[in-house]
């Protein structure tokens, strides 16, 4: 069984990793890994290492405390969906990239909040 640390700090990963829109092959190859692994990471069946963290946080461009965020909540919460994640997940699941690129604009006016976009 895994701990909810590691299921909490994988959640996290995973998080990043789509908002960066990344594919787990994209982050295994920066780390020398098979994207199995980071499957498991993200899952939470395998411990992230320290230094693994710090090299995830470097290639993901997020501080090593990202990945800690809201651990307090995330334990006292009941298991719940989170529909961000889902949206995420869902768009970046999307092959054509001008059909992408819409409902990113169409999600930045509805929010009022403009993304970085990689090229």
């Amino acid at each position: 069984m895994s701990h909810p640390v590691d299921v909490h700090v994988g959640r996290k990963l995973k998080q990043i990793r789509t908002i960066r829109r990344l594919s787990q092959t994209d982050v295994a190859r920066e780390l020398n890994l098979s994207f199995q692994q980071i499957q498991k990471y993200e899952i939470g069946s395998n411990r992230i290492a320290a230094s693994r963290l710090y090299e995830l946080s470097r290639i993901l461009d997020v501080p090593t405390s990202y990945f800690f965020e809201g651990i307090e909540a995330s334990a006292d919460a009941v298991k719940t969906r989170d529909p961000s994640l889902e949206i995420v997940s869902a768009l970046a699941s999307i092959r054509d990239d001008t059909i992408k690129s819409r409902i990113v604009t169409f999600i930045e006016d509805v929010s009022g909040v403009t993304v970085a976009r990689q090229n």
